[in-house]
């Protein structure tokens, strides 16, 4: 049954309008599209930009689709001009060139300024001095170290409001990437290299975190809680972790790293330098063609008047550098391992 010509442009009209209304909806769902930080607005106002842009060329071609299959179709009697010889057309060919030079030439400029002012180590501009979280991924969990507050959690991350927080992610498995999606986009937490992201909570609850790398069976489990709370829940969750939790030993950190699935955990202490020790343990095997002489004589990247012992300490339990050092066989120092940022913004 042909349907009237009022009644066909009534159905086109309602199927739009609920198009809109449905990727209106499930704005708040998308949760890379609901963001809880400013690392995350930034990028979810950029990726507006570039769909809004891509729809300025996208929707008119698609309604001159229609359009010319529909003014052109064969039927008795129609009155569409024929040319036969037509082939070129100054106006058309600046339409259609120049309007999709003008769009990729602007994303190119918004892109360029945003790749810059979103670079992940960047810090925050903040009156508030940051908090450093050293992130490792293992097979196949999280653990977070707070080297300032001397505490590590697994699977479970705790952040104050309005604190801009500097990561840096490393990896003792294989390659992961490290994801809040509400708060700001993946970076990769790779062996031998400490990455650093800088992100922030503007408002108090619960976010998502996962792993955005295929790891192996459980990669699917890789994902935590990121609970954002006031300063003062903050300082009080330290304390309680500090008198209920046990601490975390070399021996206990082997066990950990070992290919597994673990739900939550916390500990009121971890070895000294724990990080700094996965990290360079692999540091001989990702030196990128370099020679050990060539590394040793590449000027090391830590910030001007930072040293090793100027990093806060958690609990040593009677070890020292030295020690974790020769019972990993690293046979490098900081200073050898190139491109490694561990001095506090």
């Amino acid at each position: 049954m042909k349907l009237p010509k009022k009644l066909r442009w009534l159905a086109s009209l309602s199927m739009l309008v609920c198009l809109l209304l449905a990727s209106t909806g499930c704005s708040e769902k998308i949760i890379v599209l609901n963001p809880k930080g400013p690392i995350a607005e930034h990028q979810r106002d950029l990726m507006l930009i570039s769909t809004v842009l891509g729809c300025l060329v996208i929707i008119p071609v698609l309604i001159l689709t229609a359009f010319i299959i529909w003014r052109y179709r064969d039927k008795p009697g129609r009155k569409a001009s024929y040319s036969p010889n037509w082939a070129h057309s100054t106006k058309l060919e600046l339409i259609w060139w120049g309007i999709p030079i003008i769009i990729i030439a602007t994303l190119g400029v918004i892109t360029a300024h945003a790749t810059y002012a979103l670079e992940p180590s960047k810090p925050l501009e903040s009156n508030v001095k940051p908090i450093t979280v050293q992130v490792t991924s293992l097979n196949w969990k999280w653990l977070f170290q707070y080297p300032e507050q001397g505490i590590a959690t697994v699977n479970e991350l705790k952040i104050p409001q309005g604190v801009p927080i500097r990561f840096e992610v490393t990896a003792d498995s294989p390659m992961n990437s490290f994801w809040i999606p509400q708060l700001g986009g993946q970076i990769y937490a790779m062996s031998g290299m400490a990455m650093t992201l800088y992100l922030q909570a503007d408002e108090q609850g619960k976010y998502w975190g996962s792993g955005a790398n295929f790891t192996g069976k459980d990669f699917a489990k890789m994902y935590f809680d990121v609970d954002a709370v006031g300063t003062d829940e903050f300082d009080q969750w330290v304390k309680q972790v500090k008198a209920d939790s046990p601490e975390l030993t070399l021996d206990g950190y082997k066990e950990l790293a070992q290919p597994s699935t673990l739900k939550t955990q916390t500990y009121s202490a971890f070895p000294k330098g724990l990080f700094e020790m996965t990290v360079t343990k692999y540091a001989s095997s990702h030196h990128h063609g370099l020679s050990q002489k060539e590394m040793k004589d590449m000027p090391a990247s830590h910030d001007p008047g930072s040293t090793h012992e100027d990093m806060p300490a958690s609990h040593d339990h009677g070890s020292t550098d030295e020690d974790m050092s020769e019972s990993h066989d690293h046979g490098s120092t900081d200073e050898d391992m190139p491109g490694m940022d561990m001095g506090d913004s």
